[in-house]
């Protein structure tokens, strides 16, 4: 028999979708950033910074990759706050998989 998922379930399985997409950029550096930080840190974030990161998302690549590559911080609290930690994350993360960034 066929399980059904629950709207609420099927809504939060394509909000991941839509983010995990829209977290891939067309710059390899990003993708190594953005995307293990949607993965293994996304969901323990407040909601506050939760729309912190789907806001970054819609930035320029231009502009989010001057920001996770440390060369300048966004102007705006918020943005600082949610890049630090992508920042942080990767420079912290045991799997290495940034440390040549």
């Amino acid at each position: 028999m066929e399980q059904q998922s629950s709207p609420v379930a099927s809504s939060a399985e394509a909000e991941r979708k839509r983010l995990h997409w829209h977290s891939r950029r067309g710059m390899w550096e990003l993708d190594l950033l953005l995307l293990p930080f949607l993965e293994h840190r996304y969901d323990d974030l407040s909601e506050d910074d939760k729309a912190a990161y789907r806001a970054l998302i819609t930035e320029e690549d231009q502009d989010l990759f001057v920001w996770l590559m440390r060369r300048e911080w966004p102007e705006e609290p918020v943005k600082r706050r949610i890049v630090q930690m992508i920042v942080d994350y990767a420079e912290n993360s045991s799997n290495g998989h940034n440390r040549g960034l």
